[in-house]
């Protein structure tokens, strides 16, 4: 099988990538965690107005008349770049919920026994009667623990897979990036071969787990989908800590971005339920 991209899905990968610069670039997002919770609204329709939320919709009921496998590459970016909000409950409720295909209705949606950005939903998808908030690690991931766990969406699941992508593959690039640059003993620390061995082990991880949530995409295979996860997860958890070691201690400092990737990589992780719900998914295929 065959999983190379078209011109055309590479060019909405381009568009979308694209748009997040110049809608959402880097000092948008430490705005952002300058004023956490908050919903940037004209940023939500920009992303309406593009076909974000949109993409999978029929052209006849306004939607833009893609497919899953486009929406992977929209959510990749959308990781890639940090941007914050309930994207998949909002994409997931498109053509279901009045206005969230066009950015004008932000929704959440219980996920296991997390609901993300409930305070600032204006519909919440799920029971998530009897939210208790809790302390999020990632300040641009507000939540809220609900008593009964929710039954997790394949597709929600692929698309946090991709998100994980997304930021997995950046940090693979901010990673060589540093050791470029960063001199130590009057030469570039990507000279020296331990970090040469952590550069090289994020880039096979972040391309294993693409290789993985585009076949996911395709197939649409809850075994396939199960094993994406625990790629993606495992390439952007792993893929922080290996950055973090890259630019020493100034990565876990404030004003670098490092320490963001490595918060959302784990608050994404728990998003969907608990991680051994696709381990035993995954397994029971391979046994059966």
């Amino acid at each position: 099988m065959r999983f190379r991209l078209t011109e055309d899905q590479r060019e909405l990968q381009r568009g979308v990538r694209g748009l997040l610069e110049r809608r959402f670039p880097r000092e948008a997002l430490r705005a952002a965690v300058d004023a956490p919770g908050r919903i940037d609204r004209e940023l939500w329709r920009a992303l309406g107005a593009a076909g974000f939320f949109a993409l999978r919709l029929p052209e006849a009921a306004g939607g833009v008349g893609l497919g899953v496998p486009e929406a992977v590459l929209a959510f990749e970016e959308a990781g890639r770049a940090l941007l914050p909000g309930p994207l998949v409950a909002t994409h997931l409720a498109a053509g279901a919920v009045p206005g969230a295909a066009a950015g004008e209705t932000v929704v959440a949606a219980v996920g296991g026994e997390l609901v993300e950005w409930l305070d600032a939903a204006d519909v919440v998808r799920g029971d998530a009667c009897g939210a208790v908030p809790l302390r999020s690690v990632d300040p641009l991931t507000p939540l809220h623990r609900v008593p009964r766990a929710a039954a997790a969406d394949p597709l929600a699941v692929l698309l946090t897979a991709a998100e994980q992508l997304g930021g997995a593959v950046r940090l693979s690039e901010l990673a060589a990036q540093h050791a470029r640059t960063r001199e130590q003993f009057g030469r570039p620390i990507g000279a020296f071969q331990a970090v040469q061995h952590l550069c090289a082990d994020l880039l096979v991880r972040a391309e294993t787990a693409r290789a993985a949530v585009y076949a996911a995409a395709v197939t649409g295979d809850p075994g396939d989908i199960a094993a994406a996860r625990l790629l993606a997860d495992e390439a952007a958890v792993r893929g922080a800590r290996d950055c973090l070691q890259v630019h020493g201690g100034m990565g876990f400092t404030w004003e670098a971005d490092v320490h963001l990737h490595l918060k959302r990589a784990w608050a994404r992780a728990q998003r969907n339920g608990e991680v051994t719900e696709s381990e035993e998914l995954l397994a029971a295929g391979l046994v059966s």
